[in-house]
Order: C-alpha cells, then structure tokens, then sequence
C-alpha cells in the first residue's frame, strides 16, 4: 500500500475533520500564484493605499448585512492570513453563482490600505480550481 500524497492527505484532513494539519492549500500553488502577481495577505500591509490588487484565497466567511446596501464582504484566507474583499452589488449581480458558493476566489481591485485597515475593493473575481479538499466557509447572506 502507498502512502498518500500531499494532496490526498489534505483531502482526506478536509473530508474527516474539516481542517488540516498540514500546508494551507494555497501554499501548494503559490508559485503559480506569485507568477500571476497575486499578494499574499502579509504583504498587502506594505502596500500603498490605492493600488490595483489581486488577491487569491479560501473563503472562510461571507456576510451581507442588511444594513450594507447589497454589498457582500468576504473573509478569505491564505497560508499567511486573512484578507477581506468588498463586492458592490453589480458585480455580486454578474457573479452571483461564484461568490455565493466558490471555495476559493481570485480577486482583483483597489487596495484600500486606511490606517491598517486593509480591503480590497473587487472589480473583477473568478474561480480557482486549487484542491479538491472539502472545504467550507461560513455564511450569513
């Protein structure tokens, strides 16, 4: 019997007990990631307010309060930590399939970087494909 390789390790963690022990599944493609110049939610601190961004992460919460407008706000995670996104209504009405149920989110915007508070402000998302791993977040639309 061969032992299982990182990937169905990360499976099997996700599938059992909903998380793992082992590397964040966005580790496994930062390469790639760093090639399509996507920051890592460590570096977004350093970077000036105003800027296009992309970001590519798990999402582990969406919310959109009643009191928002329409507007939903992501929580999404890498292996270095949380980012949050911002998608005003009209892009939530072009995508609202990916930001209602993807795992994982690629998200392109503004960087808005007002004393330590970081977002990104979305004008364009799309869906990676980065493991098969079971993952979940938590939702309140």
């Amino acid at each position: 019997m061969q032992a299982m390789n990182p990937e169905e390790r990360m499976v099997a963690d996700y599938a059992g007990t909903g998380v793992t022990v082992g590397r964040h599944p966005m580790a496994h493609c930062r390469d790639q990631l760093r090639n399509m110049n996507v920051s890592r939610a460590d570096d977004l601190r350093m970077l000036r307010h105003g800027i296009k961004a992309r970001i590519a992460r798990c999402v582990i919460v969406r919310q959109r309060p009643g009191t928002a407008h329409g507007f939903i706000f992501l929580s999404i995670e890498d292996e270095t930590g949380i980012a949050n996104a911002i998608i005003d209504p009209e892009l939530y009405e072009r995508n609202r399939s990916l930001v209602t149920y993807a795992r994982f989110l690629l998200v392109e915007g503004t960087l808005q970087n007002v004393d330590k508070v970081i977002h990104i402000r979305a004008r364009h998302i799309e869906e990676l494909n980065v493991t098969a791993a079971p993952t979940q977040s938590h939702d309140f639309h």
